[in-house]
């Protein structure tokens, strides 16, 4: 069983949005987010759920947005249920902040190409997969409402004037400390933080930090013990991210271009992606997962968020 998606009507319910893996109920200035089991590569969504993917990215999501209160203000004020997050409606800013510390996925993929420059940023030579950057850099991209999102400079933001010169400089600020705090709470947990993404909003005119943070769809994680060895004999880094799906689906003809066909994942490996889900909440969280039974999730859920408004 798996929680694919919720189609609820609430009394003083303002507006609903589903999202590639949330959807979101509005209720004026507040919302309430439940987060499914949908998996998305490549800006498609696969036609199979995984398993309790959902309490593992709510929980992960949850415990720091709260342990970065200290750095950026955020959107939320409680998780009512294992698979709910309820907090404020914000005015989403059309930008996803990606920081990055190493050479991987998409930047790998855009090098490897023979291009030295993501996002306006230049990239040094000489570099392989997985290698350490130099520091830490932003390679932001536009948030699309549909298809895909689209890689952006900083000239081009301001030149089209999607944020201020100031509002900008925050959210690199916020984005660089974010990820600073993550690094060193992975590290701690014996991972390495390679990239990840942040997204923000306006409330009240302030920003602030919104969505989801250092989770396995928003973040790649390399096991950090082995990695120097790995990485002078030309070997693949062991990861816990969403990578290793993307991956699969490469393999296996399908990139989210045009005539291509999604392939279907079978049983055992939407079990492997569950537990690849489930290893990396207990690594990062240093705690056990506990599976909230499917039976009666969904009345659970509706009532969760019914008592919140």
């Amino acid at each position: 069983m798996a929680l694919k998606q919720t189609d609820f009507q609430f009394e003083n319910q303002s507006a609903f949005y589903r999202g590639k893996v949330r959807d979101v109920y509005h209720f004026d200035d507040k919302m309430a987010i439940v987060v499914s089991d949908r998996i998305s590569a490549f800006d498609h969504i696969l036609p199979r759920a995984i398993p309790y993917k959902g309490q593992v990215l709510n929980g992960v999501a949850c415990h720091f947005l709260e342990n970065t209160r200290h750095i950026v203000p955020n959107w939320l004020e409680g998780s009512p249920h294992p698979n709910v997050m309820v907090g404020h409606a914000c005015k989403p800013i059309k930008l996803e902040m990606v920081v990055r510390a190493y050479l991987a996925g998409h930047a790998w993929r855009t090098y490897k190409s023979g291009l030295r420059s993501l996002c306006g940023v230049s990239l040094p030579e000489g570099l392989k997969e997985s290698d350490k950057l130099p520091s830490p850099i932003i390679t932001p991209a536009t948030k699309a409402e549909q298809g895909h999102d689209e890689d952006i400079s900083a000239e081009e933001i301001l030149a089209k004037e999607i944020v201020s010169k100031k509002q900008w400089e925050t959210l690199c600020h916020y984005s660089l400390a974010l990820f600073e705090h993550g690094t060193a709470s992975a590290k701690e947990r014996g991972l390495i933080l390679v990239d990840t993404k942040y997204e923000f909003g306006l409330l009240d005119g302030e920003i602030i930090l919104i969505d989801e943070i250092h989770t396995p769809d928003s973040s790649r994680y390399y096991i950090l013990e082995g990695y120097a060895e790995r990485q002078a004999k030309g070997e693949k880094q062991k990861q816990l991210s969403k990578e290793f799906v993307r991956e699969w689906l490469m393999e296996n003809g399908f990139q989210g271009l045009e005539g291509q066909k999604m392939p279907l994942m079978d049983d055992d490996f939407v079990d492997h992606v569950t537990g690849r889900y489930i290893e990396l909440y207990e690594k990062l969280l240093g705690k056990t997962f506990v599976k909230k039974p499917y039976e009666h999730l969904e009345d659970e859920i509706k009532r969760a968020i019914k008592d919140s408004f």
